[in-house]
């Protein structure tokens, strides 16, 4: 079977547990091909955490929650050294118990409900793989990947995260509300699971498993896909626009405060590259990268007070970004 048969059926099963957010699941498949950490942000109750839950439950490792509230510790997403009272020698006074960071895809649920303090926890263990204790230095699981979802900074407490944190994202991925015939099917898909829980009847193991293996294999093959010079072009090209937007538009400089930083242009040749090898191809084309620019780079860009007088979003920007900068 081939690999991207594989991860097309893995998508197929998810898009069956997880209705009416295809979009959702595509760009949590692409992050998890990239090696790459992803933020999702919507309303609750739109199925951000069930979706992260059935990639999980599709994957060959070990899977961590963690739960954002305003009163969390550093430590309790670390962990913390315990002194071992009955130890025979100095070097055994103290062992290290690892915190719920420590698993292969590991969610950060509400993440914005927790203060900055609490987020920056993550950034070492996001970026470097590994945290430290104490001094000591203790490396995470390979794969490792963190999955955030987190409510629109405008609900009641939530802190908005630092851009340093944001930019360690690859993506972050709007989520919004399903259509009426998808919310029917939902309704009819938790009644179904309702009716198997009150029966007792134990929820049977996913048809298709992902290994650390050829979860290797797949990334192995994306980064073979072919990139040629047109299209870092037109990679670098729609970057450098957001950091010298006047030479395109003299309206879209008046919106754009910050650009996207040179992690966004590789994140953008990560994701194009797996957006391609998942739809059978073995270079990438214009499309590829239309495709993920959202994603990628909304979060990247920071918009001025001017945007958010005329109601001008991210997205905005980025969609007047692909109609002016032509591959």
């Amino acid at each position: 079977m081939k690999l991207q048969h594989t991860l097309l059926q893995l998508e197929q099963q998810i898009n069956q547990q997880v209705l009416g957010q295809p979009s959702l699941v595509r760009m949590l498949i692409i992050a998890l091909l990239c090696d790459g950490h992803i933020l999702l942000e919507g309303l609750p109750g739109l199925a951000k955490t069930r979706a992260v839950r059935e990639l999980a439950r599709h994957l060959d490792g070990e899977f961590r929650r963690i739960q954002f509230t305003p009163d969390l510790l550093p430590a309790d997403i670390t962990g913390s050294e315990i002194y071992q009272q009955h130890a025979t020698s100095a070097d055994e006074q103290f062992s290290f118990r690892p915190g719920p960071v420590f698993g292969n895809l590991v969610l950060a649920d509400e993440i914005n409900r927790a203060s900055a303090r609490v987020q920056s926890a993550l950034l070492e263990a996001m970026e470097e793989r590994h945290v430290t204790v104490a001094g000591n230095s203790w490396p995470l699981p390979s794969p490792f990947m963190v999955l955030a979802t987190q409510n629109p900074v405008d609900q009641e407490g939530t802190w908005p995260l630092p851009e340093a944190q944001l930019d360690r994202f690859l993506m972050k991925v709007l989520v919004d509300y399903p259509s009426a015939e998808h919310e029917r099917q939902v309704m009819a898909l938790v009644r179904a699971e309702q009716q198997k829980a009150n029966e007792s009847v134990e929820s049977s193991a996913p048809e298709l498993q992902l290994t650390a293996e050829r979860l290797h294999q797949c990334r192995q093959a994306i980064a073979d896909v072919y990139v040629a010079p047109a299209m870092e072009e037109y990679i670098i090209n729609l970057v450098c626009v957001t950091r010298d937007p006047r030479s395109v538009s003299d309206i879209l400089a008046s919106y754009i405060a910050l650009g996207v930083s040179p992690r966004g242009t590789l994140a953008l040749d990560r994701a194009a590259r797996a957006h391609a090898w998942l739809n059978d191809k073995d270079a990438v084309q214009p499309e590829d990268i239309q495709a993920v620019a959202p994603a990628v780079l909304r979060h990247r860009i920071l918009l001025s007070y001017q945007a958010s007088a005329d109601n001008y979003s991210a997205d905005d920007v980025i969609a007047t970004l692909l109609s002016v900068v032509v591959p």
